[in-house]
């Protein structure tokens, strides 16, 4: 079986490593000239994730790199304290830096995986036995299947699916984020400061002090912006971040140093379908909600079923990919029921403000939210797919 997966950020080499430890072999193409070193710290938790990992090899190397997630808190433009939340509800129990993550899956992979760097899919034609692929790049290839693991902007879902307007809905906001030297001393614990409609968030990195990462959240109808596009990207940041107090101005003038930063719509995903013919849409591609949705963890737990369901039904896709939509409509579906990420973080008005800042003080509300998803995270029944 020939399978191109398109995007090595981390449900496509968690696809690999899954596909390899049946046999099946993969050419993952990414648009990046390498893998990406930016990008937020992102947990696991419950029976499912622990289990995934483990089964694909890197639960130990995930944990010997791990963050020991921070707790969160509010502050006002003074510092002072609003409220905090606890470790557990940020970092889950295993926390890891993004990129650890893709070079961990990656280099896992590698023994039954190639890799395509500075390269994207341009055409898509299907036939009777294959999918003829087109490259910027490379010289076109024939697979027997097609997977898009290249995000909530996926160019396989566009060009095999339909258009993105279709599928992705703005959600009325952005989101970006980057690194930037830790000459302030912030702490470990992510605090951040709002006012209505914005959110600025700082931290230091647990492994790297002489470092720090900045998430920014602002509201804003949806903007025609080029996502290579840093300057534009940077310029929407200052426009909406301007005159706002407390460590923003500080973390604005680190900008002009960023060559590579995270920027993206605040979306949600709605596809009906993740499989058509011999094409297949998993991670955020397929159910994407830009933050808060536990979308790496679900990606991973999904490109495990996928693989194993490829496997298990010898090479009928047919067969395989209705199982797997079967197995992962539920539980990946669960997250993006109501998920509203930028509401949390950047409140769009002073009275919703004021009431998130209430309810998350509150100590009962805290552990609510801690045990609803560590048992949403864990609330799937996977079977043990025999290696081939």
């Amino acid at each position: 079986m020939r399978v191109l997966v398109s995007g090595a950020g981390v449900a496509g080499p968690a696809l690999a490593t899954a596909l390899g430890r049946h046999g099946i072999e993969a050419t993952v193409v990414e648009a990046a000239s390498k893998l990406r070193t930016s990008g937020f710290a992102v947990d696991f938790r419950g029976e499912t994730h622990m289990r995934v990992l483990k089964t694909l090899g890197v639960l130990d190397e995930l944990k010997a790199v791990q963050t020991h997630g921070g707790a969160m808190e509010a502050v006002n433009e003074r510092g002072e304290r609003i409220f905090r939340l606890p470790e557990e509800f940020a970092g889950g129990e295993v926390e890891v830096r993004r990129n650890d993550l893709s070079r961990i899956l990656y280099e896992r992979s590698l023994d039954h995986a190639e890799y395509l760097f500075g390269d994207t899919v341009t055409g898509l034609t299907e036939t009777a036995d294959g999918v003829r692929v087109d490259f910027a790049r490379a010289e076109s290839r024939t697979f027997d299947l097609v997977i898009g693991t290249d995000g909530m902007h996926s160019a396989v879902r566009r060009l095999a699916f339909g258009p993105e307007r279709d599928y992705v809905k703005h959600l009325g906001y952005y989101i970006a984020g980057w690194n930037l030297p830790n000459d302030r001393g912030y702490g470990t614990t992510s605090t951040q400061y709002n006012v209505p409609g914005r959110m600025a968030a700082v931290s230091a990195d647990f492994r790297e002090p002489s470092k720090a990462g900045a998430l920014f959240v602002f509201a804003s109808p949806q903007v025609d912006v080029d996502w290579r596009d840093v300057d534009r990207q940077k310029a929407m940041i200052r426009d909406a971040f301007g005159g706002m107090r407390w460590h923003v101005p500080h973390l604005l003038d680190t900008l002009g140093d960023v060559d590579e930063m995270y920027f993206d719509s605040i979306s949600r995903v709605q596809a009906t379908r993740w499989t058509k013919g011999r094409f297949a849409l998993l991670g955020d591609a397929a159910w994407g909600v830009t933050l808060g949705g536990m979308g790496v963890g679900t990606g991973v737990v999904g490109a495990y079923v996928l693989a194993g369901e490829l496997s298990q039904a010898r090479g009928d896709h047919r067969k395989a990919f209705a199982a797997y939509e079967q197995r992962m409509r539920g539980y990946a579906g669960r997250w993006q029921k109501g998920a509203s990420p930028g509401q949390f973080l950047a409140p769009s008005n002073a009275a919703l403000l004021w009431l998130r800042n209430a309810m998350f003080s509150t100590k009962a509300v805290q552990k609510l939210m801690v045990a609803g998803t560590t048992k949403l995270a864990s609330d799937v029944v996977l079977p043990d797919y025999p290696v081939s």
